[in-house]
């Protein structure tokens, strides 16, 4: 009998969102790393859900220039430069993360990268100086090369040592 009575209580509801928890959760994330505003909110509509009040916090912490997407492109621009890749992989992985393309240009430019010596670097850490004549090793060399976002000017050159 006390089963049954348990079975049929209603369950609390769940409460609503509270404009003070979702600031804090953002800026929980944003303290950690720069987020761009669109990862941010897929973030936070996970746990929120998708109440309009994560809209309104995400647009006061964008006016109080606590979260900004060209800070946000500059830092992850350079950060995957500086981890190998190259302009290409770069460029989509910031569209993926919902950065426009003028967003983009604007960081590349700001930051300044030199792709052919961050290509240079790569190559040399993977394959070292030595040369290769086999077709088969080049291919799978610009396959690499490829797969980390440069164009073939940037490793063309290495090819052919």
């Amino acid at each position: 009998m006390i089963l049954a009575e348990l079975c049929t209580e209603e369950s609390p509801e769940t409460e609503p969102n509270n404009p003070a928890d979702i600031r804090l959760s953002a800026m929980n994330l944003l303290a950690r790393r720069e987020h761009s505003l669109r990862e941010l909110r897929l973030k936070l509509q996970r746990r929120f859900g998708n109440d309009p009040l994560v809209d309104s916090e995400l647009q006061r912490l964008a006016d109080e220039n606590l979260q900004s997407n060209t800070r946000f492109a500059e830092s992850y621009c350079r950060q995957r430069a500086l981890r190998g890749f190259g302009p290409l992989r770069v460029r989509q992985e910031m569209r993926d993360r919902g950065l426009t393309d003028l967003e983009i240009v604007e960081a590349f430019e700001v930051v300044g990268v030199d792709w052919n010596v961050i290509a240079a670097a790569a190559f040399a850490k993977k394959f070292g100086q030595r040369g290769c004549d086999d077709l088969k090793e080049k291919s799978r060399r610009a396959r690499f090369m490829q797969y980390r976002g440069f164009s073939s000017m940037h490793y063309q050159s290495m090819l052919e040592k």
